[in-house]
């Protein structure tokens, strides 16, 4: 639909915001600008949720056009991210540390996987990362693993392995840590 139509949409439904999302918003960028920057003439908040693997002018221009608030997910450290991203996680970390320097509200998601970015050094590495880099109150959620797709003989993730993650984040110093994909726990 168009950019406009969107936000007719947007008014139709009594909405409060925009948020781009599902597979990975900046494969819509342009659109993405034009929502955005009418979304915010109306007086909108405007959100998206990536892997954060962006450069620094499209992040910029996002900003530019009205961008609020990010939820980025962080994949797992350095050898995790590079095996199975095939990506540089830093490069995330970069654009996670440069958002909010523009005053864009970040927050991080982790989806935990058996086997793959479950380990305790792991998850202390990203809490520690996540305190040290963009700030003790920047929320992180963990997030429960269903089989899927590449992975679909994997099973889910234990929920005593996402408990102790929360554990580690708090031990870590971090004011929000956040369960998900656990319908129905505390």
């Amino acid at each position: 639909i168009s950019p406009e139509t969107f936000i007719q949409l947007m008014k139709q439904y009594k909405c409060r915001g925009t948020s781009i999302s599902l597979n990975e918003p900046t494969l819509l960028l342009e659109y993405s600008l034009d929502v955005f920057q009418l979304a915010k003439a109306e007086g909108y908040y405007n959100t998206f949720v990536t892997n954060g693997y962006m450069t620094v002018k499209a992040l910029k221009l996002l900003a530019e056009h009205g961008l609020d608030a990010m939820n980025i997910d962080i994949k797992g450290g350095t050898e995790t991210v590079s095996q199975f991203c095939n990506a540089d996680v830093d490069k995330v970390w970069h654009n996670a540390i440069e958002a909010k320097g523009l005053g864009i509200w970040v927050e991080i998601t982790t989806l935990v996987i058996p086997g793959v970015n479950d380990k305790d050094d792991e998850l202390r590495s990203i809490a520690s990362r996540i305190k040290n880099e963009l700030g003790s109150t920047t929320p992180w959620h963990i997030s429960r693993y269903y089989p899927a797709y590449k992975f679909r003989d994997v099973p889910p993730t234990p929920i005593s392995t996402l408990e102790k993650a929360r554990d580690i984040g708090k031990e870590t110093g971090l004011s929000y840590v956040y369960l998900g994909n656990i319908p129905g726990h505390p």
